[in-house]
Parts: C-alpha cells; structure tokens; sequence
C-alpha cells in the first residue's frame, strides 16, 4: 500500500488552514500512521480538538462511548473503582489513544479517565468512525488492526497491575 507524506497531502489539497493543522495532527500520531493519504483525508474531516485541564474527568465507566481520542501532549490515567479509591490501570501520553471502546457493542466505557496533566488531544465521535467503517471496509480493518492491538496492550497492563496486586502462591 502506498503511503504519502503530510506535504504531498496537503500540497494536492485547497483547504482552510485550520483543516490543514489537523490533517497534519491526524497524519502524523503513531497510531495512524501508514494509513493511506485518502484514508488520513477522511478522519481529518471529523477531526476536531480537545483540551482538558488537570483533573478533569474525560469519561466515566459504564456512561456510553462515543468519543475516540489521539493524545498529543499531557497525561491522562485510566482507573476503575479499587475498594472505594480510584486504582489506575494505565498512565497514558503523547502519541497513545484513548477510548477504544466507541468501536466495540455495547459501547460503553471500561475505565474512567481522568487528566493527571494538561491534555491535548484530536478528539472523533465514535458513531462517524463507525459510519466511516461501515462505508470503506478497509478503513474499517485497519482501524479494528490497530484498536485490537491497543485493547491486548490495555489488558496486559491491567493483568500486570492485577499481578502486582494480588502476587501469586
């Protein structure tokens, strides 16, 4: 699969320069890149910014996903209800995603996450994404590729800290 560049992208597109900066925030995050140039256009259409501020509560456990995040900068922590206090699960950052779970029925949240610092992400509605995968399977496979990967990271974190937790005999 050919894969473009960011410039040879924008170069062949005439578009405002605010929708420039996310396609190139869209293009260049870890988790999609490689994607083909038409592929990263179509996310970058339904791409917006998102910012929160320490402390903020992003979601919560059991509220409906519909939010899919690429963080760019700051700190964000997954935690569940340990005992009556919060136990984190994961620390995410730069260049991680957060809320896979927009892609999976019943589409609700696993976690809450909470921004530990200053947070700035690209921020999709889940129903687009899926939308968007229903219309071009290919997208689809590669969004479900990379998502699967990031759910396995997600559950050897949690085993890890579970492990930790509870040593075995």
């Amino acid at each position: 699969m050919k894969t473009e560049t960011f410039d040879s992208i924008a170069a062949a597109n005439k578009t405002p320069a605010s929708a420039v900066t996310l396609l190139a925030a869209v293009a260049q995050h870890p988790f999609l890149r490689g994607l083909s140039s038409h592929h990263l256009e179509l996310l970058a259409t339904c791409a917006m910014e998102a910012h929160f501020e320490i402390g903020d509560l992003i979601f919560s456990e059991g509220d409906p996903a519909n939010r899919f995040y690429l963080l760019k900068t700051g700190k964000v922590v997954l935690e569940c209800d340990g005992e009556g206090e919060p136990t984190v699960i994961q620390t995410l950052g730069p260049g991680d995603v957060l809320g896979w779970s927009w892609l999976f029925p019943p589409f609700y949240w696993h976690f809450d996450a909470r921004a530990e610092q200053r947070t700035d992400a690209i921020f999709f509605y889940g129903t687009r994404l899926r939308e968007l995968c229903e219309e071009d399977h290919d997208l689809g496979y590669e969004l479900m590729n990379r998502t699967a990967r990031v759910v396995i990271k997600r559950l050897m974190s949690a085993r890890q800290h579970l492990a930790g937790k509870h040593p075995t005999s």
